[in-house]
């Protein structure tokens, strides 16, 4: 099923200048393109469901539990950081005022 294509107009619309060869070359690798998805869409589809990915796809959770192995010492954290202000991360401000 050929699908023409005027390549000189498309690159105009995109302001580019080619050479003939380019338009030529263009040209097929478009009309080949366009041929593909025109295959393509001809398959009939009916009765299969959409879907994002071909295998069917679960996340793997873990279950979140806080033991005394997971929680970290406030004083060693904040020790290894660059600077601390009482409890809290000491960060230079996102914006500052002129």
């Amino acid at each position: 099923m050929p699908v023409e294509i005027d390549i000189s107009h498309v690159a105009r619309l995109a302001r580019l200048r080619l050479s003939p060869d380019e338009l030529e070359l263009y040209g097929r690798q478009c009309r080949e393109l366009l041929e593909h998805v025109a295959r393509i869409q001809a398959v009939d589809t009916e009765g299969v469901e959409p879907t994002s990915h071909p295998l069917p796809m679960t996340n793997r959770f873990r279950d979140d539990r806080v033991t005394p192995e997971t929680v970290l010492n406030r004083d060693e954290v904040l020790g290894q950081a660059p600077s601390s202000e009482g409890e809290f991360f000491r960060v230079p401000p996102a914006l500052e005022d002129d």
